[in-house]
């Protein structure tokens, strides 16, 4: 059984930015949590804004409470708002429900956590967070 590591985490976020480097991206945050929520890891590049942390904490918290990538949240938002408006309460506004925020599953498809990006796109924020995931060697769930 793989395990979410900080070495993991670290892998995650290098892939990440190396992917918005080639791709030239604005500047990003990365986080990567746990399954529980935790921060394990988080990098902000040089020229990132100062809520970067909390935008991307939001998409990854979003991806973990309803186990689907923050893609899922972002339509649910668009078609039942509703929903979104009670999640958000119950969360204590943690959720932020844009794409960016994409599960992590090892080969058993369990959930290890979520990565969370912003600063470019939210589809290149999406793009980037998939990148780190593959690149630690574990599955993305984006939607």
């Amino acid at each position: 059984m793989s395990k979410l590591t900080l070495a993991k985490a670290n892998q995650m976020i290098n892939g990440a930015l190396e992917r918005a480097k080639e791709a030239g991206m604005q500047p990003l945050s990365v986080v990567v949590l746990d399954a529980g929520g935790y921060v394990t890891a988080f990098q902000r590049q040089d020229g990132s804004s100062n809520l970067r942390f909390a935008i991307a904490s939001g998409k990854a918290y979003g991806a973990l409470a309803v186990g689907k990538g923050s893609r899922w949240l972002n339509d649910q938002a668009k078609d039942r708002p509703h929903f979104l408006e009670g999640l958000s309460n119950v969360s204590g506004g943690k959720i932020v429900a844009v794409p960016g925020g994409v599960l992590i599953k090892n080969a058993e498809n369990e959930i290890l956590g979520a990565v969370g990006i912003t600063g470019d796109t939210s589809d290149n924020d999406e793009l980037a967070a998939i990148a780190g995931i593959e690149a630690a060697g574990f599955t993305a769930v984006a939607n």
